[in-house]
């Protein structure tokens, strides 16, 4: 049986030694004794190895556009952690999974398999994490950045508003397109699919794009309900801005009922998410998006967990959205986990400020920056929701992103998963070129049909 301390002391240490002689002193520390992106260099002596550079290469027989076969196809599972043993493994496991082994006692488990360090990003992501390590900045209050183009913000981070903004602003290719399903099952499994086509575009990647113009702008987003036919032809645009306190997020929404287009200022914060029955919020997509300006963030460490990575199977096209979406949960037995490392951010509500919930802890994948778990608690200081993101490395693209996530809700049994696409033709398209004029109202009006 595997057991790890809760926390790293090391990681701890090399916290405080930032915060007093500040970012820019462990700068090249890059790509030495930490990865070029920040994360520790070294593996733990035990399960977790050091980071070789990632998966860079493609396996036989693959060609772009195809479904990304699983690498490790070949591997069995060390163990199996479930509502038996998993108080075993309880030091490695977060409040919201050990929440789920009590939730479903006899469904819910996790397979755990050999750790695989797959993260790998372009060098033009690498040579800009440098640079931002020294010259990258908070603006006042926290809410956007000072210096920022592109990678890492802040790959040896100080407080926990750094390690968020790793995430919300972490590389994805540029600009990505894809068709995926998202299903909120009912508590006895039935289910339905809401496909989506989405898309979107990092500003620095807009092919028309003028300098000085829409500098806040982070990205430029669409997405076009394709079924069911009830919501078939409703459009979504938003321009994502970096600092949403001095200018908040645009949002625009064409109704294929009414066949116009309106302001959607309600696609932000607890903002019901689309088409999501209530099952999450508008900044639960993508684990967490948008501002951070409603909560404190405090950087606890960091802490080996055993966590969903390079989930293929749930990417694969030989399964059916039906073989893996399931009463409770997704079908675990598709899952695979890892022991890795990760930082825990804990994020609380500020005074005056409104959210449905009121505490949150993320728990962000080293080597990707990629919020993996989330615990979500409500008013009263209960776990209401657990997220859990099913990590995967896009090895043709370089493009860590997630197979698909989960939301579960333990107070109704019912729980949400987003980014199917097992039964869509081809993969995720990385690297495209748009204009400014395709991200319009009017652009938007186009793209609206019934």
């Amino acid at each position: 049986m595997l057991k790890q301390t809760k926390f790293l002391g090391s990681a701890l240490a090399l916290s405080l030694m930032m915060a007093a002689s500040g970012v820019s002193a462990d700068a090249g520390k890059l790509g030495t004794s930490l990865t070029p992106i920040g994360g520790e260099k070294a593996g733990n002596g035990g399960a977790i190895p050091a980071w070789d550079g990632g998966l860079t290469k493609a396996p036989a027989g693959h060609k772009l556009g195809m479904k990304h076969a699983n690498p490790f196809a070949d591997e069995k599972p060390k163990f199996v952690i479930t509502s038996a043993n998993y108080m075993d493994y309880a030091a490695n496991l977060t409040d919201g999974q050990k929440a789920l082994f009590k939730k479903y006692p006899d469904t819910y488990k996790m397979p755990v398999y050999q750790t695989h360090r797959t993260a790998a990003y372009p060098q033009e992501i690498y040579d800009a994490t440098k640079k931002n390590a020294t010259d990258v900045k908070l603006v006042e209050g926290g809410n956007g950045l000072v210096n920022y183009a592109v990678g890492v913000p802040f790959p040896v981070p100080t407080a926990g508003i750094e390690v968020i903004w790793n995430h919300i602003v972490r590389y994805r290719g540029g600009s990505v397109a894809r068709v995926v399903g998202q299903a909120t099952p009912q508590k006895n499994g039935d289910f339905s699919v809401v496909k989506f086509k989405d898309e979107f575009t990092f500003r620095n990647k807009l092919k028309d794009v003028k300098a000085g113009e829409d500098e806040n702008v982070l990205f430029y987003f669409k997405q076009d309900v394709l079924s069911p036919a009830r919501l078939a032809g409703n459009v979504l645009l938003v321009h994502e801005t970096i600092d949403q306190v001095k200018e908040p997020r645009k949002a625009w929404v064409y109704n294929a009922g009414q066949r116009r287009v309106r302001r959607a200022p309600q696609v932000a914060y607890d903002g019901p998410g689309t088409a999501s029955d209530g099952l999450r919020t508008s900044d639960n997509f993508d684990m967490y998006n948008g501002s951070p300006d409603r909560y404190d963030w405090k950087l606890v460490g960091k802490q080996e967990l055993y966590v969903p990575y390079n989930s293929y199977d749930l990417n694969s096209g030989d399964l059916k959205y039906k073989d893996i979406v399931k009463a409770g949960h997704i079908n675990q037995d598709h899952t695979r986990y890892e022991l890795h490392r990760v930082w825990k951010v804990e994020a609380t509500l500020k005074s005056g400020k409104r959210h449905i919930y009121a505490k949150r802890t993320f728990y962000i994948d080293e080597d990707t920056w990629q919020a993996t778990e989330v615990d979500h608690y409500d008013g009263r200081g209960q776990l209401w929701r657990v997220a859990e993101a099913h990590n995967i490395m896009f090895y043709d693209t370089l493009v860590p992103w997630y197979a698909v996530e989960t939301l579960y809700d333990l107070n109704s049994g019912r729980y949400l998963v987003l980014g199917l696409d097992n039964e869509e033709t081809g993969s995720y398209d990385f690297g495209f070129e748009r204009r400014k004029k395709d991200y319009t109202p009017s652009a938007l009006r186009r793209a609206g049909r019934r």
